[in-house]
């Protein structure tokens, strides 16, 4: 990103910079100090040609001298919501804090002429983006078509540049997953996912983002959320239709409604106590089948033929990854097949149904969502089109009596081919955990 001509420190370089909205914020303070502040929306192209050498950090991924390195903690937040959530990215992203020391604005084509202008706040997201950018290019996928909230301070005082970037850029937070990690509420999570795997580990520190080391801990908490049965749903008068949006777009509250459950099920003195109990064995017991369930879902080669450009396939047409906005109504819809046996929950359904809830979830993504695998996720009427499929089948199979809680002959896997060890990692976890 950095691109200026040796032994020129300030060359004289304008760029055009296209905006949705652009506001003067300008106070007397600022006019006084001969400076001007605006503030707006911009597309995320507009960012491409930024530079980045006033900033105080430069993009952590290509950092001069170095290595690329792992995605940060914040990297890998701003990618899942590019790619999983774009709708929400203006709101989710602190944006970009640009210095220049000129500006021209033209009203009638919404766009600024920037001269020698930084990002001196917000390398790491341009990073991210125009690394998704290419991502998108590369395999052929469509590029999100939002917008990136932008402060512009102009400016000639290199002091005052300086001094705005490292005020800008100072951090001192302590995510919560590192709280919950300390404290210790996800160790019996953890060792109830170790008596299936004794290698698995969750993720218990922002620091921990080994992706091949740690599972990722909230996503698998937002999983379990989805697959809440009814009789332990904390809003009981969603009861036959729960509202499980959040369970996609909303991953802190997942993870602070675990730990209030953990709270209660602790505190024998707490009015609830008795259902947090029951919320929380919950919890530990299906653990190892919603990282399971999630996984086979990620990669299901049922959606073969279904359309979706928005599935990621590999050179050969596998599927290679499946949006979560298009899994997690699925995943909810699958909560009516989970229930209590003699040794704990459990999800059990004909794995034949698969090809039942894929054409489901293609048309919801295709009539309800136009084809946005994250309006999909957000959509209460695509997650309410697939649960009415579900709990009706359910409650056919309990009326006849026949069926209910029978794996096809593919197991939770879902896919035609021999995938035995799978089935059997599942299914020690409950002995007898197919039958009711």
């Amino acid at each position: 990103m950095k691109n200026h001509s040796e032994g020129d420190a300030h060359p004289v370089r304008s760029i055009t910079f296209p905006y949705h909205s652009c506001r003067n914020i300008t106070c007397p303070d600022d006019e006084e100090a001969g400076r001007k502040v605006f503030s707006g929306h911009a597309p995320l192209t507009s960012i491409f040609e930024l530079q980045t050498e006033e900033n105080v950090r430069d993009y952590f991924l290509e950092a001069d001298g170095m290595q690329r390195r792992r995605p940060t903690q914040v990297n890998e937040a701003i990618l899942d919501t590019l790619s999983e959530r774009p709708g929400n990215f203006s709101v989710l992203s602190g944006g970009v804090v640009i210095v220049a020391r000129g500006v021209e604005n033209d009203d009638k084509k919404r766009q600024l002429r920037l001269i020698r202008p930084n990002i001196i706040n917000g390398s790491q997201t341009q990073g991210v983006i125009l690394d998704y950018f290419r991502y998108c290019e590369k395999n052929h996928l469509e590029f999100p078509d939002v917008h990136i909230k932008y402060e512009l301070v102009v400016t000639d005082n290199e002091d005052l540049i300086a001094e705005i970037s490292i005020a800008r850029n100072y951090q001192n937070n302590v995510m919560a997953i590192s709280i919950a990690g300390r404290l210790g509420q996800l160790n019996e999570l953890e060792a109830r996912l170790k008596d299936g795997n004794p290698e698995a580990r969750l993720k218990k520190k922002e620091t921990e983002r080994d992706t091949d080391k740690y599972i990722d801990t909230e996503k698998l908490l937002q999983v379990i959320a989805a697959l809440t049965p009814s009789e332990l749903w904390p809003k009981q008068n969603e009861a036959d239709n729960p509202n499980k949006v959040y369970t996609y777009s909303m991953k802190a509250k997942c993870l602070k409604d675990f730990q209030e459950i953990y709270k209660s099920a602790k505190d024998t003195s707490a009015k609830d106590h008795k259902i947090a109990l029951e919320r929380y064995e919950y919890y530990l017991d299906i653990a190892p089948q919603a990282l399971e369930l999630y996984e086979k879902w990620k990669h299901h080669q049922g959606f073969k033929g279904t359309g979706i450009r928005t599935i990621e396939r590999d050179e050969a047409r596998e599927i290679k990854d499946v949006p979560d906005g298009i899994i997690f109504p699925i995943i909810a819809a699958l909560s009516p097949f989970v229930h209590r046996t003699a040794t704990g929950w459990v999800l059990a359904y004909p794995s034949l149904f698969d090809r039942e809830l894929i054409n489901a979830a293609a048309r919801a993504l295709k009539e309800i969502a136009n084809h946005n695998p994250w309006n999909m996720g957000k959509s209460k009427a695509c997650y309410s089109s697939i649960y009415q499929l579900t709990s009706l089948y359910k409650k056919l199979l309990t009326h006849t009596g026949s069926g209910d809680g029978i794996f096809g002959d593919s197991g939770i896997d879902g896919n035609s081919d021999d995938s035995s060890e799978r089935r059997t990692f599942v299914r020690r976890q409950h002995t007898g955990s197919t039958q009711q």
